[in-house]
């Protein structure tokens, strides 16, 4: 019996439809199978250790093999492993410390061999000094730059210019800078503000909402580089800007020029000697990427998924076994 010219037409455009099909679904497994073994490249070719801290109550020490190497549970949102050994950390409010604070911990024991309690609202920030002191950032009616003595006595205050509506977005990641001034990024105040510690003078400010403050390019990290450019890490904007001592800014990155969402609230951010940028997305969750490390160029060279919930701030120690040294950088 001859098939009519009806059901050739039918079977070729079936044909055509299976072989769509067919071709969309290969095309799909060799892309995922392409973006998998892009990943596995990135982790063969790079491996860091890194301190993570702004976890639900905990902070904690990854290795470089991925696995949770130190773990102390306490809510802290910033923090340094010493060259002693010891854990720093700024606190988050608990019982202990209503109020935040920071500690040093034996990293063996786990035992808090140093520790200060602020007065204020809320410890957002902490950096070793010289000669046994810390800086840290207190938040309130009235924000200042702390620096304390081993002992735990206040050196120096300094007052720190920012909004007081709420104290929570005053000021992250609070640093001295190798001239000795202070740099603070002002969240709410849209702007990064270097200050003379000593008369509280802002002796420079670079603002971060040239896009419009509806895109909530929250200044949360600023770091000077050697170059005298400064790296501000803007939180729920999704990207990293540098700019220069005039403000202008010379290099960004976004979503848009990694071709994938992996800034999901870009808190922390690290420059590593070798040039290239590590960057937090304190949102991510689950499997999705919490740390992710790129060059100049913008190229996605390491990524790290592990843990349920994003870092605040982090500090990467070690890079395929060799300690990162100009851990300042962050």
């Amino acid at each position: 019996m001859k098939k009519s010219a009806a059901t050739d037409a039918m079977q070729s455009r079936l044909f055509l439809c299976w072989s769509s099909l067919l071709l969309a679904v290969a095309t799909f497994i060799t892309l995922s199978m392409y973006g998998e073994l892009a990943c596995a490249a990135e982790d063969a070719a790079v491996q860091h250790s890194f301190l993570g801290v702004g976890l639900a109550n905990q902070a904690v020490i990854v290795g470089e093999d991925r696995e949770v190497e130190w773990k102390f549970e306490m809510p802290a949102s910033d923090g340094w492993v010493l060259p002693n050994g010891n854990v720093l950390l700024a606190l988050y409010g608990t019982k202990e410390f209503p109020s935040g604070g920071i500690v040093e911990v034996d990293r063996e024991t786990k035992e808090i061999v140093f520790q200060y309690k602020a007065q204020q609202k809320e410890t957002s920030t902490v950096q070793p000094l010289p000669n046994g002191k810390y800086l840290l950032a207190e938040l309130g009616p009235k924000p200042r730059a702390l620096v304390i003595n081993s002992q735990g006595e206040v050196v120096k205050s300094t007052p720190l210019q920012c909004q007081t509506d709420n104290a929570h977005m005053q000021t992250r990641m609070l640093r001295v800078l190798p001239n000795g001034n202070y740099l603070a990024p002002h969240l709410f105040d849209f702007a990064v503000k270097e200050y003379n510690p000593d008369t509280g003078e802002v002796v420079r400010s670079f603002a971060t909402d040239d896009r419009g403050r509806e895109k909530r390019d929250w200044p949360f990290t600023a770091i000077r580089l050697k170059d005298g450019n400064t790296l501000i890490a803007c939180t729920n904007g999704n990207r990293i800007i540098e700019v220069d001592a005039n403000g202008k800014i010379v290099w960004s990155v976004t979503n848009d020029d990694l071709g994938e969402d992996l800034f999901d609230d870009a808190c922390g951010a690290q420059r590593l000697p070798n040039g290239n940028t590590v960057i937090s997305s304190y949102h991510a969750k689950g499997d999705a990427v919490k740390l992710f490390e790129i060059t100049r160029d913008k190229k996605v060279v390491w990524r790290y998924s592990g843990m349920n919930d994003g870092f605040h701030h982090f500090q990467i120690l070690t890079t395929n076994g060799k300690p990162v040294q100009e851990n300042t950088w962050k």
